[in-house]
């Protein structure tokens, strides 16, 4: 009898302790909000969740993210998360199967508990642990290199890698790595085509890559560089004879994100809001345009 009151209190506790961090988010919102919608301001990462999770429940949106179909007026002053996430999920199948999330984006709740996710059998390949985990959902976490996985080869229906490989070879001290990186600020790493071998080969016959990065001119930012048409080139030259491949882009404009052209994107700037630098009037959040790409590995 007194095992029940005891768990009756800590639901109880529980849910008290989530409708006040709920309260704390809409009132973040809120004053996100009335103070103009400034990127990095108090209230924008709550504002940005619920937007997210908001356009991840919308399925004539994912369907419109699906067939690349206009976007009016989207995510207006927000980060690129805002396309990256859907533009994935659209590329998910409903069913179940053995999800890889190479880089930790899917560890958010409002994320594993979406029914996309929730069906699958996910593991989130990351370098250290993190505050939030769910195991309680059967999520499975491994530690390590995403340049040296030690996964079987073909082990995986689905690989997920959501603006995770510009940050490979870079300075990642504030995420709090203290590992060897490269520290010339006018070259190029390339080390994270180590990384993209490796999705290739865990992925089953059949199976399919979702790779997200910023794109357009060249920038090392120190913690992240900017992929250019060189860089881009060395990934779609993995997938020669391996499969098919297929490319979507997104810029940044003073209305929000838009779908374009590989084109667009070539002299876009990113704006790092750790140090200001690429700072303009158009309200960007971060990067100004985002490369999307769909690789499905033969069958064979």
């Amino acid at each position: 009898m007194l095992s029940r009151i005891t768990q009756y209190l800590n639901r109880y506790q529980r849910k008290k302790l989530q409708a006040k961090k709920e309260a704390k988010r809409r009132s973040d919102r809120e004053n996100y909000l009335q103070g103009g919608r400034v990127p990095w301001s108090p209230g924008y990462v709550p504002y940005k969740e619920q937007f997210i999770k908001d356009s991840l429940q919308n399925d004539d949106l994912l369907r419109a993210f699906s067939a690349s179909e206009t976007l009016n007026d989207f995510g207006l002053r927000l980060d690129e998360r805002v396309v990256e996430y859907p533009w994935i999920f659209s590329n998910l199948p409903k069913d179940h199967c053995k999800l890889l999330d190479g880089g930790s984006t899917f560890n958010f709740d409002f994320i594993v508990n979406h029914p996309t996710i929730k069906n699958k059998d996910l593991t989130i390949f990351t370098f250290e642990p993190e505050r939030s985990c769910f195991y309680k959902n059967k999520i499975s976490y491994i530690y390590g290199d995403l340049r040296d996985m030690y996964l079987k080869d073909d082990s995986f229906d689905y690989v997920v890698s959501q603006s995770t490989i510009e940050h490979i070879d870079m300075d990642n001290s504030i995420y709090g790595y203290d590992i060897a990186h490269n520290e010339d600020a006018n070259e190029k790493s390339f080390e994270y085509v180590k990384a993209i071998q490796e999705m290739i080969r865990i992925l089953k016959p059949g199976g399919t890559l979702l790779l997200t990065f910023p794109f357009g001119k060249f920038e090392n930012h120190g913690f992240f560089q900017q992929f250019d048409d060189e860089m881009l080139s060395r990934i779609t030259h993995l997938f020669d004879n391996k499969g098919e491949t297929s490319l979507t882009f997104f810029r940044y404009l003073t209305s929000g994100w838009v779908f374009c052209e590989q084109m667009d994107c070539q002299d876009i700037e990113s704006f790092n809001p750790h140090t200001g630098v690429g700072k303009q009037d158009d309200g960007a959040a971060h990067c100004r345009s985002v490369c999307c790409i769909k690789f499905v590995k033969n069958d064979h």
